[in-house]
């Protein structure tokens, strides 16, 4: 391909799992929230475990677009790589920011050093990379089963799968300690649910993404439905023995969560690029980073003012809790979080506003 042919499916796939991490991680009031908008506590996967794995896959969908089609036009490779890495740096430090300013604004809220965009950023700049040196699908889906296989090897050789007994968690809080997620003073224990062994395999869906992309660009749908379809048999069979765990990252949860972003990109691709139905979404998708940043900061925002506890109490639970429950008052004020952000994209994507990292 000579140059990049935008798809607006993957646009409004990666929009819609945006806007699901702005809902899920901006409920009203944390004690009261629907079990479905929450992430398994440990073992499992929930509606919301699917949001970031959905959104690696389409990172990967995407990657496979952008690179195929620089190598193709005769970019020299050494300098798409250095394109690469400058970007995946773009997005790391960007999460770095967002973490400073979370750590300026929030009482009692200490700097993380690992994130969502900091792993976004590690993943884009590997693969990304990986693709330019391993072209052959083959080859591709061969690491992809040798680094699971691996995986799944070294987290039994820790020895548990169980919260801070595992291997992922021993090396959180080795290397990153109070840099982590969470950090116990009194038992010196880290865990940290974008920590460092798990980015790996965080990886992988980004690479069966890859694989989904370049199917969906080259017409092959049955094959990504076949794909999809041997996903599901393999993790469910898999999970028998090592459990879905988006803490963990397993191996058996980015078969899981990879089939079923293969089926939603499938069914997209087909109503919207194909028959011509609304990209829903789509303002998001265009400008993803640039909103997801935004969001944080107005959360920060909205936290060190107080504003956000007292537009909650003020106006959503007078007007919703007694006759809705709590939860749909928290329901509503994520919702209404939401929709904020989803006009201001909209109102970007109409003046062809768009804001890459």
């Amino acid at each position: 391909m000579s140059t990049v042919k935008r798809y607006a499916a993957l646009d409004a796939m990666r929009g819609l799992t945006v806007a699901a991490m702005l809902f899920v991680n901006n409920a009203g009031d944390w004690s009261h929230v629907y079990p479905w908008l929450e992430h398994a506590a440990w073992h499992g996967c929930t509606p919301a475990d699917f949001i970031f794995p959905f959104f690696l896959f389409i990172l990967g969908a995407s990657i496979a677009m952008s690179v195929d089609a620089q190598l193709s036009k005769g970019m020299d490779v050494v300098d798409v790589r250095k394109k690469i890495l400058w970007r995946g740096l773009r997005l790391f430090m960007l999460g770095i920011a967002l973490h400073l300013v979370a750590w300026a604004l929030i009482d009692g809220r200490n700097f993380r050093l690992p994130g969502v965009l900091q792993r976004i950023g590690i993943c884009y700049a590997v693969i990304a990379c990986l693709i330019t040196y391993v072209r052959q699908l083959s080859r591709q889906v061969l690491l992809c089963l040798v680094a699971m296989l691996a995986y799944w090897a070294l987290l039994g050789w820790g020895g548990s799968y169980e919260p801070h007994l595992n291997l992922v968690d021993k090396v959180d809080t080795a290397v990153l300690g109070k840099l982590a997620y969470s950090f116990d003073v009194q038992t010196g224990l880290a865990q940290d649910p974008e920590g460092l062994l798990s980015t790996v395999m965080a990886m992988m869906s980004v690479l069966t993404g890859v694989w989904a992309g370049r199917a969906m660009r080259d017409g092959q749908l049955m094959q990504m439905l076949a794909g999809a379809a041997g996903l599901i048999l393999l993790a469910l069979i898999w999970s028998a023995y090592l459990p879905f765990n988006k803490q963990l990252w397993t191996s058996s949860f980015v078969c899981w969560t990879s089939a079923w972003a293969i089926v939603l990109l499938l069914g997209m691709h087909q109503l919207i690029d194909k028959q011509g139905w609304p990209s829903i979404g789509k303002s998001f998708g265009v400008n993803a980073i640039a909103v997801y940043a935004g969001a944080w900061v107005a959360t920060c925002v909205l936290a060190w003012t107080g504003w956000a506890s007292t537009i909650y109490q003020q106006i959503f639970v007078p007007a919703l809790a007694k006759q809705t429950g709590e939860e749909f008052s928290s329901f509503a004020y994520a919702a209404c979080f939401t929709l904020v952000f989803a006009a201001l994209a909209f109102v970007m994507n109409k003046k062809g506003w768009r804001i890459v990292i």
